[in-house]
């Protein structure tokens, strides 16, 4: 199969990388260029654990194709923590014992920040249809859910 050039910045870095043609950008992500931090979990855009922002948008990665990707800016977890502090969705869900098993969290983590990006003061209801789009095997929703409100809380009382 063809490989064809892809550049893209990834969590704020230049990246270029020759991909076969047809690959998602999971594969491009994570066996290319090591950014593990998306999971590979249904491969089908049913479960959202591979979910990243690219240009803004929330996007499965398992069913982008990363040729398509070329130019853009994408966001995985692995680009949200600076300076080795942890951005503030990541340290509610570790506080709130959010991640269970951990597989499902990146994709969450994802949803929520785009969710907390156009609606800094998100209801419930907003935060439940802004995850639906994930799921967690271990259903531990709740937790989930009251750790985006914490976050939501806490970036709200740092703008003040």
């Amino acid at each position: 199969m063809a490989k064809v050039p892809v550049q893209f910045t990834l969590n704020g870095s230049e990246k270029a990388e020759f991909v076969e043609s047809g690959a998602t950008l999971l594969h491009a992500l994570r066996d290319k260029i090591g950014d593990t931090s998306p999971k590979g979990g249904c491969h089908q855009g049913t479960c959202g654990a591979c979910s990243v922002i690219i240009d803004g948008e929330l996007r499965l990665s398992c069913l982008t194709l990363a040729e398509t990707c070329n130019g853009a800016a994408i966001t995985t977890t692995a680009g949200l923590a600076e300076g080795g502090v942890l951005h503030p969705l990541q340290r509610a869900f570790l506080d709130a014992f959010a991640t269970q098993c951990g597989f499902c969290t990146p994709g969450m983590i994802m949803a929520a920040k785009v969710l907390l990006d156009r609606t800094p003061n998100p209801s419930r209801e907003d935060v439940v249809e802004a995850l639906s789009g994930n799921i967690c095997r271990c259903t531990g929703y709740e937790p989930i859910i009251q750790a985006v409100l914490t976050a939501a809380r806490a970036n709200s009382q740092n703008a003040a």
